[in-house]
């Protein structure tokens, strides 16, 4: 049975601490169960904090990390080598430490010789295929988009396509590669990654069930997590928390 359950800790380091230890944990329960382990990414300060937390966890628990693909929910269509790219964020922290194949990072197109996101977009629709993620990573923003997904956007219609590219998009840069609701939702288990008091309203609306938000839209097959600082809590009810 599916269930969703908010954590809260004090600030945006704790989060990013209790969250790389849950994933080290989680991913080293996978591998010990399945062939094969897809895990989708996302961007932002606070995840990233994660992934070098984590790489450092995995990297001195000596974890075998072959079996690990490594997906991205959405990516700024920007060159390669810009910064903004969530995908070299990522990877930038994550293989500081971690012997990870490049054949199992599986990164959204860049700008470089592309027409435009729309193409790219198929293209990575073709190579996830039928794929559903054992964990998916989500962040939300202040008006509660979650992926490249935006409310009262385009990107909000219903579409029976895996991955989308997004145009004029309401927050910069205006060109981006994004999965789908639908498809985030193939996940056995989501974990949102939310802080800051930028978020409040949205996570207060979001947790509530408000639907022209993309964020109330996402949830895993088996869990939905809400992992929350204080600050982004701060106009939550006591009921919508649950202890560590």
């Amino acid at each position: 049975m599916m269930f969703t359950r908010v954590v809260r800790l004090e600030s945006a380091q704790q989060v990013a601490n209790v969250v790389a230890r849950r994933f080290m944990q989680k991913t080293t329960e996978l591998l010990g169960s399945r062939e094969e382990v897809h895990v989708c990414l996302t961007g932002g300060g606070t995840a990233d904090l994660v992934y070098e937390r984590f790489a450092d966890l995995s990297a001195e628990a000596k974890l075998d990390l072959g079996r690990l693909h490594l997906w991205w929910g959405d990516e700024r269509f920007v060159a390669a080598t810009d910064p903004d790219r969530n995908s070299l964020q990522a990877i930038s922290r994550l293989g500081r430490t971690l012997p990870i194949q490049s054949a199992r990072i599986h990164m959204m197109a860049a700008r470089d010789g592309r027409a435009d996101p729309h193409d790219s977009a198929s293209e990575y629709a073709a190579e996830l295929g039928k794929t559903r993620f054992d964990l998916t990573f989500l962040g939300m923003g202040p008006d509660g988009h979650v992926a490249s997904i935006f409310p009262g956007h385009p990107s909000f219609e219903s579409t029976s396509r895996s991955v989308i590219g997004v145009t004029d998009s309401p927050k910069p840069p205006s060109e981006r590669i994004s999965l789908t609701i639908p498809t985030l939702n193939r996940s056995e288990e989501i974990w949102f990654i939310v802080t800051g008091t930028g978020k409040a309203d949205a996570l207060l609306r979001a947790l509530g069930g408000d639907k022209t938000l993309p964020a109330s839209h996402a949830h895993g097959q088996q869990a939905t997590y809400w992992f929350i600082d204080d600050a982004a809590a701060s106009k939550l009810p006591p009921r919508y928390v649950c202890p560590l």
